[in-house]
């Protein structure tokens, strides 16, 4: 029997071989880009506010702490968006003509809150509680950046399942002494991970539960 395909097909059939899954492996490699990108995640976003709020001015300038404008961080799971009347004990003072800051004033004389956007806003099916964090040595800028640093708030992190259980499977990394939680400028020792040891066992970290998914999905 002749034969019925020019031998140039068996190049042709295996480059288009070649080909696909190198196509495959091209739009997997892109669709894994595009989900750790910031225009999916969010991160290094700074998000619009009706009203501009600064940390770094707020911060370091002020030196105002972080537990002045969020009261209930370490009681509470939710760190708590300040209420109106937080911003006007100073700016009834200060600033108090300010026409940027209307919109501050409005909402403390109408009693109608503004509606801030949440720049960290995880999925409902994530159990997030602040206070633990907090009592267990998780200093803020561990997850939240060097705000004292940001003109305008952004998110730093990806919030992604797998940064999180970066921390819960290794807290010794992470974990400084509480008097800390709140420096913004502490950087972790030379001999972090030793130290680090010392402190998920005075605060009794329970590092073998830390990975169980009803720790964040409840």
């Amino acid at each position: 029997m002749g034969q019925i395909f020019h031998r140039s097909t068996n190049f042709l059939s295996r480059l288009s071989i070649f080909g696909a899954l190198f196509f495959v492996v091209a739009i997997g490699g892109l669709g894994w880009v595009i989900y750790q990108s910031s225009w999916m995640t969010g991160a290094a976003v700074p998000y619009d506010q009706p009203v501009p709020f600064s940390h770094e001015h707020h911060v370091s300038g002020l030196g105002i702490d972080c537990r002045y404008c969020h009261t209930s961080v370490e009681q509470s799971s939710f760190a708590g968006i300040p209420p109106i009347k937080t911003c006007m004990t100073c700016h009834s003072q200060i600033w108090n003509d300010s026409p940027m800051l209307e919109q501050i004033r409005e909402s403390y004389r109408s009693g109608i809150p503004i509606q801030w956007t949440r720049v960290h806003d995880l999925p409902e099916f994530v159990f997030f509680n602040h206070s633990i964090h907090v009592s267990k040595g998780i200093g803020c800028a561990s997850c939240h950046g060097r705000v004292d640093k940001m003109p305008l708030t952004w998110q730093v992190e990806s919030l992604h399942m797998r940064w999180c259980l970066d921390c819960h499977r290794a807290p010794e990394r992470f974990v400084r002494p509480r008097e800390q939680v709140f420096n913004m400028s502490w950087e972790p020792p030379p001999d972090q991970l030793e130290r680090g040891r010392e402190l998920v066992e005075r605060y009794r970290i329970r590092t073998h539960q830390l990975t169980d998914c009803v720790i964040c999905h409840r």
